[in-house]
């Protein structure tokens, strides 16, 4: 089938998808999301080679290339871009039908579940659930995907199923259903042998220790941050971390601080020797909340996904 014409439009017809093999739709919105080929089959469960003749059929189905390598990566193609929120679409509205139609049974069925988070929230709400899911829900599955420059498209592909993001930083243009999980306030961090730092944090210390800060880019600016530079308190980052946890691990044996949210801290303060102070300055907290798209509410599904993580903050 060439779809060429009505893609060159943004277009994609319903009669499209409905001649393609639903199992191929999956694959493609895996593909699209991790964009390897080796991820998406360990995603998928099957064999490399398997997921390799899966994108060719993809491919010739939709007479385009779909990913093209750039450098060492993969990209989609402008086919594929107009491609991804059609399908996405199908594959939610089909598995929300089948799912209200038979309900969820955690003990039972297979459910792959996408989680848009930060390792800060991975590590106090996902965590706690692990051993639980394994035992109680041995065949869901949960691909955690780390909000980085391109949140803001994910979220309006509908490509997660669970976006978990302080409130305060929530963007987003797209319409999406919310519910506030925590409270957490903003703490100091030292390395709890620093000989620099005694019960408090001075706000000279604040202003001219090195400090390790996490950086996502401008699009990922934490609240703290923007916090500090509303107060005219513009703090150079000394190094820059990729994740809120590894922030924390590279404080042991220096003179470096960070800036953590309490609960993190409090979590990791015997794995990572961490000493937790009050920052000199006054910042306000962050609220944690999880968004979902309103197609989702009524899914019985999704509706549990949902209830394990409130559990998961009620227990913190």
């Amino acid at each position: 089938m060439n779809v060429n014409a009505d893609h060159e439009e943004g277009n994609v017809t319903e009669r499209d998808l409905q001649r393609v093999d639903l199992n191929l739709l999956v694959a493609f919105d895996v593909l699209m999301s991790e964009r390897s080929v080796t991820r998406a089959a360990a995603r998928m469960q099957l064999g490399q080679p398997a997921m390799s003749a899966a994108l060719a059929r993809l491919r010739r189905l939709f007479d385009d290339r779909l990913l093209v390598r750039e450098g060492r990566t993969l990209v989609p193609t402008p086919v594929a871009e107009s491609l991804i929120g059609p399908v996405r679409q199908a594959l939610a509205l089909m598995e929300s039908a089948l799912g209200q139609r038979s309900g969820f049974d955690p003990a039972k069925d297979e459910r792959t579940f996408t989680i848009l988070t930060s390792d800060y929230f991975l590590v106090l709400l996902l965590r706690p659930l692990l051993a639980a899911l394994r035992r109680e829900a041995p065949g869901v599955r949960i691909h955690a995907r780390q909000v980085d420059a391109d949140y803001a498209d994910v979220l309006r592909q509908g490509l997660f199923d669970l976006c978990i993001v302080p409130r305060e930083s929530q963007r987003s243009e797209v319409t999406l259903r919310s519910e506030d999980l925590f409270t957490d306030r903003v703490m100091c961090a030292v390395d709890s042998a620093n000989p620099e730092v005694g019960d408090r944090l001075t706000l000279e210390q604040f202003q001219t220790l090195p400090y390790v800060a996490f950086s996502g880019g401008p699009a990922l600016e934490t609240t703290a941050q923007r916090q500090l530079r509303a107060l005219g308190i513009d703090r150079p980052i000394d190094v820059s971390a990729h994740g809120f946890v590894s922030a924390l691990i590279m404080l042991r044996d220096t003179p470096m601080f960070t800036l953590v949210h309490e609960h993190l801290g409090i979590s990791l303060t015997e794995q990572a020797r961490l000493r937790l102070l009050e920052p000199p300055v006054a910042l306000d907290p962050i609220t944690a909340t999880m968004y979902w798209l309103p197609r989702q509410d009524e899914s019985p599904a999704h509706q549990w996904l949902r209830r394990q993580f409130r559990e998961s903050a009620a227990a913190l």
